[in-house]
Order: C-alpha cells, then sequence, then structure tokens
C-alpha cells in the first residue's frame, strides 16, 4: 500500500479554521510518514467472478463464454481463479456445466505446454495459473477429479456458522457438514490436491441475523485441523463494519494462524473495501473478490455481489 502525504489550499483562518486545518494536515501527514515506513506487502487476490459470480446471475452462460471469461482473466493477470461448482444442477442450474467448463479450460491450458496454442498473448505464464473449483462433498469431489486430467488444482468446502443457512445451503447443520467436508479432505490429501475452506455468514446470517464469532471461529479451527490449507472468511448477505471485522478476525486468530486467512465481503451497504482494509491492518493477506462486482447468494435474498476485483486492486 502507498502512503500519500496530504496538502490542499490554506484554509481561511476565520473562525479557528487555520488550527483546524493545522491539526488536520498533521494528522494527515503523520499517518502518511506512518504508512510510508511500513514494509511492503503481497496480497493475494483469490477471483471468484466465475462460480460465485456467474452462479447468481439471472441468465445462464453457455460452457464456451465461461471458458472465454476465465481466458481473459488470466491474460488480466490473475494467477488464482475459482472456475466452477460441482453441485447438482438442481440446486444451482448455472454450475451444470462445470465439467465441460473445467475440461475445456484444461485443453486450452496444455496447449500452452505444448507452445501449439494460437494465442500469442505471452504476458502471463499460464502454466503457474490455478485453476479451483467448489466441492462441497465427496460426489462433487470426484466429479471435480474426473473432469479433465489435472484441471482442477485446488478444491473448496463451503461450510457456515450459523445453523439455519447450513440447512438451506448444503442441506445439513454445521456438525453434519463437517462430517461430510471431512470425506472431501481425506480424499483430497491422499490425491495430494489442497483444499481451501469456505465460512459463511461470519459477521450475519439472513434467518438468524447475528451469528456468533467463537462459531465462527470453532468452525475455521475445525476446517484447518481437516486439512484445509486456508481459510476465506465470508460475509455472506454483507452487513459487516470494520469493527465487527476486527473483532471476528482476532476470535479466529485463536484458531487459525493469520496467514492462512483470507476475507470474502460483498458489497451490499458498501462497506466492502473498508472491511477488507480492516482485515489488512489486522494482517490478513487474501482477498476474495469478483471481476465487475459479479454475484450475490442463491439462499441469501437481498445480498448484493461481491466486492469488485478492480476496485480492490484500485484499493491496494
Amino acid at each position: 500500500m502507498t502512503g500519500y502525504r496530504f496538502s490542499c489550499t490554506r484554509l481561511s483562518n476565520k473562525n479557528g479554521s487555520g488550527l483546524l486545518y493545522s491539526r488536520f494536515r498533521k494528522f494527515a501527514n503523520d499517518a502518511a510518514d506512518a504508512a510510508a515506513a511500513r514494509p511492503t506487502r503481497k496480497v493475494k487476490i483469490v477471483e471468484v467472478g466465475p462460480r460465485d459470480g456467474l452462479q447468481n446471475e439471472s441468465a445462464t452462460l453457455s460452457a464456451e463464454t465461461k471458458i472465454t471469461l476465465v481466458k481473459k482473466l488470466v491474460d488480466a493477470g490473475c494467477p488464482f481463479i475459482e472456475c466452477a461448482s460441482f453441485v447438482s444442477p438442481k440446486w444451482v442450474p448455472a454450475m451444470a456445466d462445470s465439467s465441460k467448463v473445467m475440461t475445456g479450460l484444461q485443453k486450452w491450458r496444455m496447449e500452452e505446454y505444448r507452445g501449439t496454442s494460437t494465442d500469442t498473448d505471452t504476458d502471463t505464464d499460464r502454466k503457474q495459473v490455478i485453476f479451483s473449483a467448489l466441492t462441497p462433498n465427496i460426489k462433487g469431489f470426484t466429479d471435480a477429479m474426473n473432469a479433465g486430467e489435472g484441471a482442477v488444482d485446488e478444491v473448496a468446502i463451503f461450510g457456515a456458522a450459523s445453523e439455519t443457512f447450513s440447512m438451506k445451503n448444503v442441506g445439513c447443520g454445521i456438525e453434519e457438514s463437517l462430517d461430510r467436508f471431512r470425506k472431501v479432505t481425506d480424499a483430497a490429501n491422499e490425491l495430494g490436491v489442497p483444499v481451501r475452506g469456505y465460512v459463511s455468514c461470519v459477521l450475519g446470517c439472513p434467518y438468524e441475523e447475528t451469528v456468533d464469532i467463537a462459531k465462527v471461529a470453532e468452525v475455521s479451527g475445525r476446517m484447518v485441523e481437516m486439512g484445509c490449507h486456508e481459510i476465506s472468511l465470508g460475509d455472506t448477505i454483507g452487513v459487516g463494519t470494520p469493527y465487527a471485522t476486527i473483532r471476528m478476525i482476532n476470535e479466529v486468530k485463536s484458531f487459525v494462524d493469520t496467514d492462512k486467512l483470507a476475507v470474502h465481503f460483498h458489497d451490499t451497504y458498501g462497506q466492502a473495501l473498508a472491511n477488507i482494509y480492516a482485515a489488512l491492518e489486522e494482517g490478513v493477506g487474501i482477498v476474495d473478490s469478483s471481476v465487475a462486482g459479479l454475484g450475490g447468494c442463491p439462499y441469501a435474498s437481498g445480498a448484493s455481489g461481491n466486492v469488485s476485483t478492480e476496485d480492490v486492486v484500485y484499493m491496494l
């Protein structure tokens, strides 16, 4: 992040505004100096638009269009992209063609390996791009592994800190969902496939409203215990504030190392960037975002899209 030195036209001394200006200038310049003195940090951005973004759109896109979107994101420099979701098409019809999408992406990637692609843009090393997919149960994991040899580099499980949301989202309570996830992590660990864990409703629930941050921390810790290398903390309905974000992250830190934590904010009340900044100040270095702010949640009516990748990059 870059610090900026404050400057502006001198304010009038009328009614003591000159003193106010002097104090504000000192505060702003001190803050800028403190920011400039901090060591440079790297922030990992996980692009979730092709999965979390498109799954909630009213128009269903073809597999070819989805593949094109992912390819353009790769060309734009996105190294971590969540591309698909291996769930029942009955519940998420927009992701019904996930196998076709991943197979198509793997074919394109293998052409890059062999140097047979007609695409001449070599700015991004496509060999280093990580393609991930959501696999909430063992069937989804098996389908993902069968979708083109090596197509899925990483899988994700999707839990919640709210019992009601868990029932709506994965069809069972928190405890049973964790049992299901363990089957996925065990199978993934055997194959050497990294697993990412999502915890939704970390700052509020569309059904229960208030969520106990101790439960957020507990679910996060148990996901790490079963083998998740990264935990994404999701403000599913976008009701979080910077203060609430800081409280929640510090609670989770008692169970999970900070370098394993990611944040995933929806922008319902325009707080997403402020919340991300607060999380970064707490040491979190991984941020989920969606191109053009696509998304929402099929099980959280009224929740707006994810924070846009463009806005996050601009802020950083």
